[in-house]
Order: C-alpha cells, then structure tokens, then sequence
C-alpha cells in the first residue's frame, strides 16, 4: 500500500522542524549519520497524489529509470544518482482542493517523518550556495522543483534502509503557487554497453595510444563500486600479458560542479584505478595517475548523454 498523506497540521512548526532536522555541519554531509529506519516502507514511490490535487505531470515525465538530481544536503548542494519519481502539483486551482505552501510541506514532512526520514537540509538556495556549487546554472541542470532561488522553499529528506538510500525533495513557490516532489533511490546505473576485455583494450592502445574506460564510482566520490572489479581485473591482465608496458591512467569527468574539485575527483579516482592495480601485484613504478576535470571533453555537456560520455578512465599509453 502507499501512504496516504494525512492533510492537517497536526504539530507545531517548531515542534516538527525540531523533529526531522539531522545533525549536520559545514563540512561534506554523510548520509550514514542518518539512522536507519524501522518504519515498513510501502512501495517506491511512498507517495499517492495529495488528497483533491491532480499532477500536472504525465506518468512518462514522473518516472525516470536512472538520472541525476541536485539537492541541499546540510549547507551545500549535493548531486545524487539513481531511480527517479517527480511529480507536481498547482496548489491554488480553484477546480482543485487548495493548499498554502506551508500545508502542502508540513504533510510530507510528517508523512517522511512517520517512515523514518529525516530533514538533511539545513539551508535555502542562495547565491552563495550556488557559488559553492559553481554557479546557478550548475545547480539548475540536475534540479527539478519550483525554484532554486528566493521565493522558493525547499528541503530535503533521507530515509535509509537495509543499505539502501531514499532522498526526498519538497519543494513550494513560483506564480501561481506549486508544490513539487522528487522522490530518488540512489543506484548506480546498470550499463549498458559490454566493458572492453583486455585483448581489446591492447588493440585500441597499439592504433590510438589510449584507451576510453567507462568505470562506476559512488557518486561524488573515489570509491570503486562492486562492478568495476571486471574492468580492473581486464587491465590487470593487459599489464601482466605485456609486461614492457607503463601506462597513464587519466581521469575525467562531466562539467557538472566547479572545475577545481572535478580536478580533484578525477585525481583521486585515477588514483583508485592505479590503486587497485597496484593491489594485484602491478608495480606501482608502470602506472601514473593524474586528473584533468572538465578540461578535455569528448561530448558536449549540454546533455545527460554527452556527460556520461565525458565521465571516463582513460589508459594512456607511455
């Protein structure tokens, strides 16, 4: 079954604002400092529309299989991955049952609350906060709610759960007054597209002298997610079947975020890559690592296919 949002105010703001805000500090938030829940969750989404509102969204633009999503995670903006439900809602249509913005974000905050979420977002979108990302636009290419601005009021939700992550964005404003959600179950995304064995790998190497790998991490982070283990087993064989060989391992990334820390993103995942090479007996003398952000493209990231695109190892051949 979904929950049915209870449409009253039933606490005090204070009383629900003291309920549902986490721990969080200027520094990087960490989801784990959000207690698993023990609530029984109903299905993904969570949600029934709220009670007298229709969507003004069509089911092919409520549910995306993989996206991204930019939201405030203690005093910053954070970019999550994964399964991806939104929906909207006109809260003055007078054909409709109307809702004050305050009404239509106390229901879901007591609705998350009652499923064992709690409010991650300790600030509103302000320039600084885009500046920290790198810009307005930055932050409004992954962002779906009414505004990410003034005017505009959002706060954000966690819900963990048997290792799983749930991130909630509720958002009110614009004119005529909406109300937004966003509802995402962090994943990494399913490829698609057969990794290179290292036979391959080496053919590209001796044509063109590098080599396009496309290998998951956590999002915003260096950690190698489980299915990179067969790519980094394929290279492991290339170096070992040719062991004359010395390469570059360069990393990339999308223009997503500010320049200087995709450089260091990139760093630290070549780093990684070299890293777990290393652990299978690869000498580290073979290997380099370095990070060159958003600088080299190979697709214009204007869209989510030319950043995926962009979001690359790349072996250099030395």
């Amino acid at each position: 079954m979904h929950v049915r949002l209870p449409f009253a105010l039933l606490l005090a703001a204070a009383t629900c604002l003291a309920a549902v805000i986490a721990p969080a500090t200027a520094a990087e938030f960490d989801p784990a400092s959000v207690p698993e829940s023990t609530a029984t969750l109903p299905p993904f989404p969570f949600f029934k529309d709220p009670e007298g509102l229709k969507s003004t969204f069509d089911d092919k633009d409520r549910h995306k299989n993989f996206d991204r999503e930019h939201m405030i995670a203690g005093d910053k903006v954070v970019a999550v991955e994964g399964k991806v439900f939104r929906d909207r809602f006109q809260l003055t249509n007078p054909e409709q049952r109307e809702y004050s913005d305050i009404e239509f974000q106390r229901n879901y905050a007591n609705a998350i609350t009652e499923l064992g979420g709690v409010e991650v977002s300790r600030v509103q979108y302000t320039d600084a906060v885009h500046k920290a990302f790198g810009s307005r636009d930055a932050v409004d290419k992954h962002y779906h709610g009414t505004c990410a601005s003034d005017g505009c009021e959002n706060h954000t939700y966690l819900i963990r759960q048997g290792g799983k992550e749930y991130w909630i964005q509720v958002s009110t404003g614009a004119i005529p007054l909406h109300g937004e959600v966003v509802v995402l179950e962090r994943q990494a995304m399913a490829s698609k597209l057969a990794f290179l064995d290292a036979a391959a790998m080496k053919k590209k190497l001796d044509a063109d002298g590098r080599v396009a790998l496309y290998i998951n991490f956590d999002t915003d982070k260096a950690t190698l997610r489980p299915d990179a283990a067969p790519v980094i087993e394929e290279i492991a064989k290339l170096l070992q079947d040719d062991t004359a060989l010395r390469l570059s391992i360069d990393g990339h990334t999308d223009s997503t975020g500010t320049a200087a820390r995709n450089r260091d993103l990139s760093k630290q995942r070549a780093e990684a890559v070299r890293d777990a090479l290393v652990a299978k007996g690869i000498d580290t003398a073979r290997l380099g690592a370095q990070g060159f952000g958003p600088d080299k493209p190979l697709a214009d990231n204007k869209d989510e296919s030319g950043r995926a695109k962009n979001r690359r190892v790349e072996l250099v051949k030395q």
